[in-house]
């Protein structure tokens, strides 16, 4: 590590709080990650007639237990569970419910309130709230990395040809930029979703054509700043290829601006997600997607852990991003001292 990059850790690690701020959403979502092996409605581990198996890993039948149907086991059946028990054992997870699991066996009509089964009480169809906020989690912020990394990479691209070459490519660029972003998002959405089913990827694309415009204005600045810096001029002059001179000498330098960028697109990003399931526009129904959880939320007054749930989730969520590119902000400032 560099002494300047030293430097600038230790500024990040000054920062306290976006400091663990980053940690803590470095667990979270490591625990996120994990949903499967935390929150599920199949055994990790099953022994049965002195062999083991793994339904996390395989589809098993109930006649391979013991049962009278070639079809997939319902370990959460109270027959095939006894099958199993009689003759080995069951290595369940903490939840026995994954985000698309119904709960028949609820004390009082679905939306259920908090219980020693579902820790935070249910929705309105019977599903468990704590395993749908971990599955939710983690999608949320698998999306959110992936378009951030996407829309960041198309970006700095097209920033750094408007800036590094200027004049006619960097005049019919800003002309684009006007047209483009000029487009209303959801409209297209509302659109593309009449004929075309929403998916992970469809959503992810959608986006990425029109959020890949948050770092041309930075990037465009700092290559319109540096083009003419001296140690470009040389290298230009000892024949440097443009492509080199783009992105080994004046692309880390356009960086320090652009990184601190980073975590609030994601913020944007995650935001963008969970109005777009809010609305109804989102990931396909059954999804684990918090902004469903939102409007659920939302016709469930009566039920208050499904909102009050959803929002310590995302509140946290967003808030500890924020903390982090506060953090990356001051670190990479050139202007402070330690």
């Amino acid at each position: 590590m560099t002494p300047l990059n030293q430097e600038r850790w230790h500024r990040f690690r000054n920062n306290r709080r976006g400091y663990w701020s980053l940690w803590v959403f470095l667990a979270l979502f490591a625990v996120s990650l994990l949903s499967d092996l935390i929150a599920n409605e199949k055994p990790i581990l099953i022994s049965f007639q002195d062999e083991l198996y793994f339904p996390l890993l395989n589809d098993y039948t109930e006649v391979e237990f013991g049962g009278d149907f070639a079809v997939n086991a319902d370990y959460r059946d109270p027959y095939i569970a006894e099958l199993i028990n009689d003759d080995g054992w069951m290595l369940w997870p903490p939840i026995r419910f994954n985000y698309r699991t119904i709960n028949y066996d609820l004390p009082s009509p679905a939306p259920s309130a908090p219980t020693g089964e579902n820790w935070l009480g249910t929705d309105d169809q019977g599903r468990d709230i704590v395993a749908r906020l971990l599955y939710g989690f983690r999608i949320s912020v698998v999306f959110g990395l992936i378009l951030t990394v996407l829309t960041s990479i198309v970006g700095i691209a097209a920033g750094a040809v408007q800036g590094f070459y200027g004049g006619k490519v960097d005049l019919f660029g800003q002309r684009l930029l006007e047209v483009w972003s000029s487009v209303p998002t959801l409209f297209v959405l509302i659109i593309i979703a009449s004929f075309v089913p929403p998916s992970f990827w469809i959503l992810l694309g959608i986006l990425l054509l029109f959020g890949w415009m948050a770092l041309v204005g930075v990037v465009r600045a700092e290559f319109l700043r540096a083009r003419n810096f001296d140690y470009v001029q040389a290298a230009r002059a000892l024949g440097v290829s443009d492509r080199a001179l783009m992105f080994r000498h004046l692309l880390p330098n356009a960086m320090v601006a652009t990184v601190t960028f980073l975590p609030f697109i994601m913020v944007g990003s995650i935001t963008s997600l969970t109005a777009l399931d809010f609305l109804g526009f989102g990931l396909p129904p059954g999804s684990p997607s918090l902004g469903e959880m939102v409007s659920q939320g939302k016709n469930n007054l009566h039920a208050p852990w499904i909102g009050l749930s959803v929002f310590v989730v995302l509140s946290v969520l967003l808030t500890l991003l924020v903390f982090v590119g506060e953090a990356a902000r001051d670190a990479l400032d050139p202007n402070r001292t330690r």
